[in-house]
């Protein structure tokens, strides 16, 4: 069995016809916390012997350089201009369906043949999780016909997956209710939360309120009702409800192996923005530039960070010492070997910025928008060790500073104060609200992403170059394209989605049913 957990079979299926694997069947209490250790260590891309390699192609080379939390400097990466970049995208589906998908599924059925109710739920929260990562990336996907043992696997409308997404979570919020305060018998298997029911809740709830606000332009009745429950029911509050998960040597933080080949810097956004605002919180998130540039500096602050433009060219990239000019990640993140740090699944400063957005639109939040907004910024700090102030010794929140040039001669990427604007327009409140979170949410690029599809902010450079014919330099990519794989093995379900669910091409131009605002 421990050959099993550790190889992970490409082919679960086989789980359910060869007796020489194990079946459901054959699971007791004594082996059922091995697979849902797996299970929970997959989709944020550990163990570290299987998954260097999906973690760049799913998430550097894509959601980071989107995010705009990175630029990539290595010549013949196109991502960073646009190119959907087909065997990238193949290797990083494949993987999900592959390991988390086919692990996540035998957790929770197992779960309930063997009548663990409280485990049940959890995976049920589990799955969600996972699921909105992929769903957000493509839209439409195969869900709930996942593990039906054909040889075709349909997909599901993306308007489908979410509701099933919020009944999921009602339908575990309330076992977890029913056993607050108790523990689950996976104790140190649970490698998020060791067992704690009470955490998981938190959990569930938090996770509710992000996709509520997710769908909040194109159903937002939807989108308040789940709102207004997560936040009845009880979200994270603290950083000591934040979901992370530890590293080891097997179960690494990726980003300390990718960073090793030197492919990738700091953005020009992320530059402009942090060095605007004196934030403190760029030592946590880069190291210094090799041959840094004082001269666009903040006044009486130095400032060694330096970042790139998104989208240089080919050609620009090989002539050019990006790797020397720009930041590399911080220290904790470039030990080559080492395990780095913990993985971030979820922190409590991203749930105060979600209330913050909801308070705007009218809902019942527990606070105002300018409450739960200085909140989230207060909270954030204080996960990374800082004390409140900016590089100046100020009062962070209270600072009217906006962003900067990144180099002295470009235009700040806005002007957008960190001091929450009470009187301004609902639009220039969400603003910011929406830049702070972007800050706080580093480095899950995913949800950064997609909260930068859905809202339009926070506001941004413009791609220096693209060399994909359909989006332009002043857009971004709204989904990802299908995968060849999906195609050739999956041929009528995934031309069956393009046709009927998938609301427009297969291009990265047609937007996600929630990609609704005006």
């Amino acid at each position: 069995m421990l050959t099993f957990v550790t190889s992970c079979t490409d082919d679960f299926t086989e789980l359910n016809t060869d007796p020489k694997n194990f079946t459901e069947d054959a699971v007791t209490a004594a082996e059922y916390p091995l697979f849902v250790k797996r299970a929970l260590y997959t989709p944020n891309y550990m163990p570290f012997d299987q998954a260097r390699g999906p973690f760049q192609l799913g998430h550097s080379l894509f959601p980071d350089v989107y995010a705009n939390y990175f630029a990539t400097t290595a010549p013949n990466f196109g991502s960073d201009q646009f190119e959907l970049v087909g065997g990238w995208l193949n290797g990083a589906y494949s993987y999900f369906y592959q390991r988390p998908a086919p692990l996540i599924k035998f957790s929770e059925d197992s779960a309930e043949e063997l009548g663990f109710t409280v485990e049940n739920a959890m995976m049920k929260v589990w799955r969600v999780y996972a699921y909105h990562r992929i769903t957000d990336l493509w839209g439409p996907i195969p869900y709930s016909s996942f593990g039906n043992l054909e040889k075709e696997v349909p997909y599901d409308s993306q308007e489908a997956i979410y509701n099933d997404f919020f009944t999921s979570l009602e339908e575990a919020v309330t076992v977890l209710k029913a056993n607050a305060g108790g523990s689950s018998f996976l104790g140190s298997n649970d490698v998020i939360f060791g067992g704690d029911i009470d955490s998981w809740l938190k959990f569930a709830n938090t996770l509710r309120l992000r996709l509520a606000m997710r769908v909040s332009y194109v159903a937002p009745a939807l989108a308040q009702s789940n709102a207004e429950k997560a936040v009845t029911d009880g979200v994270m509050l603290s950083n000591d409800d934040n979901a992370l998960i530890q590293t080891d040597i097997n179960f690494q933080n990726s980003y300390t192996t990718i960073t090793q080949w030197g492919e990738f810097r700091m953005s020009a956004d992320m530059e402009s923005i942090l060095k605007g605002y004196q934030d403190p919180r760029m030592a946590s998130f880069f190291a210094p530039a090799a041959i840094p540039d004082p001269t666009d500096d903040p006044v009486g602050v130095e400032f060694p960070y330096e970042g790139m433009r998104n989208g240089q060219t080919s050609e620009a990239k090989a002539t050019t010492n990006f790797n020397g000019l720009a930041s590399n990640m911080a220290a904790p993140y470039t030990l080559g070997g080492d395990p780095g740090p913990a993985w971030v699944v979820m922190a409590a400063a991203e749930p105060y910025f979600l209330r913050a957005e909801g308070a705007l639109r009218g809902w019942a939040m527990g606070g105002t928008a300018e409450e739960l907004y200085n909140q989230g910024i207060v909270t954030n700090h204080l996960q990374l060790g800082y004390d409140g102030n900016n590089l100046s010794g100020e009062d962070y929140v209270t600072s009217t500073l906006t962003p900067s040039s990144y180099d002295g001669t470009t235009p700040p990427v806005s002007s957008v104060p960190v001091a929450f604007n009470a009187g301004g327009t609902q639009e220039e409140r969400l603003e910011q609200i929406i830049t702070q979170k972007w800050i706080a949410l580093w480095p899950d690029s995913e949800e950064a992403y997609a909260e930068r599809r859905r809202t339009g902010y926070p506001t941004l450079y413009n791609r220096l170059n693209t060399i994909n014919p359909n989006i332009a330099t002043d857009e971004i990519p709204r989904r990802m394209t299908y995968t060849a794989t999906e195609y050739a093995d999956n041929t009528a379900a995934t031309e069956a989605a393009v046709a009927n669910l998938l609301g427009g091409p297969d291009l990265g131009t047609t937007k996600l049913w929630w990609d609704a605002k005006n």
